[in-house]
Formats: structure tokens, C-alpha cells, sequence
């Protein structure tokens, strides 16, 4: 590789674009030439700056069409503006930036942008998660230590078997299922306030899970009685199905 072909790899240089041995031919280049060495530092600065401005993820065609469009660029060949005498020193030689080294930068960092993005959604929904997993556990842990809770269990039916916690003093419910079989595809358990034969919708159950505890959405409000329903994903406005189980709540 010549060093005129040198000079022209800085771009993919700060991008990590370049093979082993072209890696280390340019870093031997790199370390006598001073004018490489800070383009190079512009680029990454340049190409950190973009990833971290970058506020959406770019379109899946972008990379194909940045690389098809450089194939019809063509690359500027290293050339030395005139300076004066008194400017002009030995080892320096000033360059313009190639296309393909602008091109790729910014590829590169719009690629580096939507994955920073991505990532940082991610980190930001597992923290809300986590954050609404300790809000439900709060509140099952106040209903089942409240001092006038109370109790009452009932074989579901295939070694299940479900208990509901009442707190009137919270207003507040709590089933606790243990063995239960998971829905079918498609579907979830729902659960139900009975309110004197009129089902009123108290929240979905995990369709993963066999065993779990879950507050009940929603006040008890003199409701008589609980109820459990296999409905499709999502849930219903009202129960579409017979109920897998009915339970009286504790007075």
C-alpha cells in the first residue's frame, strides 16, 4: 500500500473499518504523520457527536444505500495546497477531507445513533418495569399485611388452587394462584369482581406464570364475591366464557 493510499483511510481508521493488516500499515503511518493523526482525532470526535445527537433510528435501507452510493463517488486523490515558504514544513502535508471519509462517517454514525438510541429505550423501559413491579408489590404486601385482612382459599381444579386476601380498611383485594395451568395460545385469565351477579373486571393474570400474586384492579366496593375467565389476549369488557372458577370473598 502506497502512502498516498495512506492518506486516504483515516475516515475508516476512526471507524474501526479497516482489516487487520490495513489497521496496522496505517498506524505505522500514523505515527509520522502528524496530519493524519489529528484528522483522525476530528473524525472520531465528529462521529461520537452524531452517534449521541441522533434522536431516531435511521432506516433499515440507509446502509445499503450510503455503500451503493459511494461505488459512484469518485475519491479524491491526497494533494497539497500551496503555502508559503515560510508555512511550509517538512512532513505536513494539509488535505480536504475524501467523500468516502465524509460518507462513511456519517453512515457509521447514523448506524452508531440508532443502536445508541435503542439501547437507551431499553435501559429506560426495564427501569420503568422494574419501577411498576415495586409499585404492585408495595401494594399486594399492604393488603396481605393489613391488620383486618382476611382470607379465603378454594381447590381450582387440576391441583390448582387459588386464595383471595380482603382488606376492607385498604378497600382492596388480592388473588394468589398456585398450580395453575397456562391459558391456551391467545388467550389470558381474567379476573372479576362479583358485584351481587354483575361481573366488573378486576385485571389480567401473567400467562407465564403458574404461580403469581395479583392485586386485583380497581376497589373492592361491596363487591360479594371473585371470578376467574378465560378470555382472549388482551381481556374483555365482559366475561365470554363460564367462569374457571367463582370464589366468595371473606366478610
Amino acid at each position: 500500500m502506497t502512502t498516498a493510499d495512506l492518506h486516504t483511510l483515516t475516515g475508516a481508521y476512526a471507524l474501526h473499518a479497516l482489516s487487520d493488516e490495513e489497521r496496522a500499515d496505517f498506524e505505522r503511518h500514523l505515527a509520522h504523520c502528524e496530519a493524519c493523526a489529528q484528522e483522525c482525532a476530528e473524525l472520531t470526535a465528529t462521529a461520537a457527536r452524531l452517534g449521541l445527537a441522533a434522536t431516531v433510528a435511521p432506516r433499515p435501507d440507509l446502509r445499503g444505500q450510503v455503500l451503493r452510493r459511494i461505488t459512484t463517488v469518485r475519491q479524491d486523490s491526497p494533494r497539497e495546497p500551496a503555502l508559503s515558504r515560510a508555512g511550509r514544513t517538512a512532513g505536513t502535508r494539509p488535505r480536504l477531507l475524501s467523500r468516502w471519509a465524509l460518507a462513511a462517517c456519517f453512515a457509521a454514525a447514523a448506524a452508531l445513533g440508532g443502536t445508541a438510541v435503542w439501547q437507551h429505550q431499553r435501559a429506560e423501559d426495564a427501569q420503568e418495569q422494574a419501577r411498576q413491579a415495586d409499585q404492585a408489590n408495595d401494594r399486594i404486601a399492604a393488603v396481605l399485611a393489613a391488620p383486618d385482612a382476611r382470607t379465603g382459599s378454594a381447590e381450582l381444579g387440576d391441583g390448582a388452587s387459588g386464595t383471595v386476601v380482603v382488606s376492607k380498611s385498604q378497600d382492596r383485594a388480592v388473588f394468589i394462584a398456585s398450580g395453575m395451568a397456562h391459558p391456551p395460545r391467545g388467550k389470558v385469565y381474567q379476573l372479576w369482581y362479583d358485584d351481587d351477579g354483575t361481573m366488573r373486571s378486576a385485571g389480567l393474570m401473567n400467562t407465564d406464570r403458574s404461580d403469581q400474586a395479583v392485586l386485583l384492579s380497581g376497589a373492592v366496593d361491596g363487591a360479594s364475591g371473585m371470578g376467574i375467565t378465560v378470555e382472549p389476549a388482551g381481556g374483555s369488557e365482559q366475561p365470554t366464557t363460564d367462569p374457571v372458577a367463582l370464589m366468595p370473598l371473606p366478610a
